[in-house]
């Protein structure tokens, strides 16, 4: 199993870290340099975390966790109004992103009012793009029960956030967190802090099953290795929107247009076979902003090559 780790300290002799990780068949997932500071998030085989781990005490780094690196997660609250988007929702997302993960948030159009809240079909289809999705419901509990409603259908991932704990919607989300609810301050003292890092580890021990059902059946290719392909593409090498790859546990998310890429994406060649060979290239939800690869395991490749 790989883990995810993240190296903080200097740029002096950080090539030693790149070859060690090279060494062990790791893959580099997020390089960023400010000035002579340098942050490397890498994904290593398990049984070599310590090796890697010395090297980077050695060339005067630290070592961090950063179990979520590698994924993408929808922060959802039910408006993006001033009554269902409160500090709360700023701060899980700001854990999840200690964490590793990237993370956006997200309001419904129609999500206002316990009888009236709504979510609709592209709205799921657009958090069915993420890795996993947080929602945020408030805090009364008829509310929450009600608008819990709107988690289901959802083909990710969810966890549910909020005040007191709902009854009867346990089979809408994988996971309930009770006792943070809207609130018109920053979760700052010690017990809500813990709180978050509850929230943090939720959503680890959700996503630990699907990494579980990966490992299964793996996928063809490892998204960080189609990243580094794709990295030398003149559009996305060029595009000055924030991290124009995205890592998904099972594929990527491109931030160039759908349509004037599109025959470049599937004849990128990976180990001697096409993209769209080997992956579902599809436009986002996001008005066609971006591209979302989901990469095809093993199995489906063998078994659409048998069909041939």
């Amino acid at each position: 199993m790989f883990e995810v780790m993240m190296y903080d300290g200097g740029v002096y002799r950080s090539e030693e870290l790149f070859e060690a990780i090279e060494d062990v068949g790791g893959v580099v997932l997020q390089r960023n340099r400010s000035s002579q500071m340098l942050t490397v998030i890498m994904s290593i085989p398990g049984e070599d975390k310590e090796a890697i781990s010395r090297v980077c005490t050695d060339i005067g780094g630290v070592v961090k966790e950063v179990p979520l690196a590698g994924t993408e997660i929808a922060v959802v609250g039910p408006t993006l109004g001033r009554h269902h988007m409160p500090h709360p929702i700023c701060d899980i997302a700001e854990e999840l992103r200690r964490y590793g993960a990237i993370t956006v948030v997200m309001g419904l159009a129609r999500g206002r009012g316990k009888l009236t809240s709504q979510i609709s079909k592209v709205e799921k289809d657009i958090i069915d793009e993420y890795d996993a999705a947080v929602f945020m419901l408030g805090n009364f509990k008829p509310c929450v029960e009600k608008k819990a409603d709107l988690m289901r259908e959802i083909h990710v991932p969810t966890v549910l956030v909020c005040g007191p704990r709902p009854e009867g919607v346990d089979d809408a989300c994988e996971a309930i967190i009770d006792g943070v609810g809207r609130k018109a301050s920053r979760m700052r003292l010690p017990d809500e802090r813990a709180k978050l890092e509850e929230v943090a580890d939720t959503v680890d021990d959700v996503l630990r099953d699907k990494k579980r059902s990966l490992e299964e059946d793996p996928l063809f290719v490892h998204p960080a290795e189609v990243k580094q392909i794709l990295e030398n593409y003149e559009p996305i090498d060029m595009c000055l929107r924030p991290a124009p790859i995205v890592l998904h546990l099972d594929g990527l998310r491109v931030k160039i247009p759908y349509e004037e890429h599109r025959e470049y994406l599937e004849n990128v060649l990976v180990y001697g076979r096409k993209l769209g060979e080997v992956a579902y290239i599809s436009p986002s939800k996001i008005d066609n902003s971006s591209v979302i690869i989901r990469i095809k395991t093993r199995s489906q490749v063998e078994d659409e090559d048998r069909a041939r």
